[in-house]
């Protein structure tokens, strides 16, 4: 599997960041809104769904928060932080341009 530095850049920031909140509450985490700056960036929707797929075209169906490495919900949760995002609560049925497949 090739990686772009790109790709690669952001998973070491977001796993860089996720060690600093691991100990931090997540109840108290605010929800990613989709007019987040950097949201708007990565392309951030709250339903997978409704990716525009001509924009991103490495959307693949199926492919959603829930299963993406940065998402660090547990199982079955609705919404939980994400690394990239700062820790804020992503929606698990979302999608961004940064999703990295769970191994």
């Amino acid at each position: 599997m090739q990686t772009s530095r790109r790709r690669f850049m952001i998973f070491t920031a977001s796993l860089a960041s996720g060690a600093m909140l691991h100990n931090e509450s997540h109840a108290d985490a605010p929800v990613l809104p989709e007019s987040d700056p950097t949201a708007l960036g990565l392309g951030y929707k709250t339903d997978a769904a409704r990716v525009d797929k001509a924009k991103f075209p490495k959307y693949q169906a199926g492919q959603t928060c829930a299963n993406c490495q940065l998402f660090q919900g547990k199982p079955g949760d609705a919404m939980g932080p994400c690394t990239i995002y700062g820790g804020k609560l992503v929606n698990a049925k979302g999608w961004c341009s940064a999703y990295v497949k769970k191994a």
